[in-house]
């Protein structure tokens, strides 16, 4: 018997995570394990863990979320484009 596994899709790129798995630990698996990008360009990833930094903003079916604070559910769409400018 296979176990379960919850299918979400981070910038395009099919993953299958444990049931119960962050949507920040899900992103630390592709790498290069970031959450997002800063205005500036720098690569941006999880520092507190807990939601205080906001470091982890990511867009989750189109709303900015904290992903250390968002577990993976099913179809999930992750865009880890927050924070960069505007076109």
């Amino acid at each position: 018997m296979t176990a379960p596994t919850v299918r979400i899709h981070a910038d395009g790129t099919p993953l299958q995570v444990a049931p119960g798995t962050s949507v920040a630990a899900a992103l630390a698996q592709v790498p290069p394990g970031r959450t997002r990008t800063s205005v500036t360009g720098q690569p941006r990833a999880p520092l507190c863990g807990m939601g205080v930094c906001h470091e982890c903003r990511v867009r989750i079916d189109g709303r900015t979320r904290l992903a250390c604070q968002t577990v993976c559910t099913e179809g999930m769409q992750v865009h880890t484009d927050t924070g960069r400018p505007c076109p």
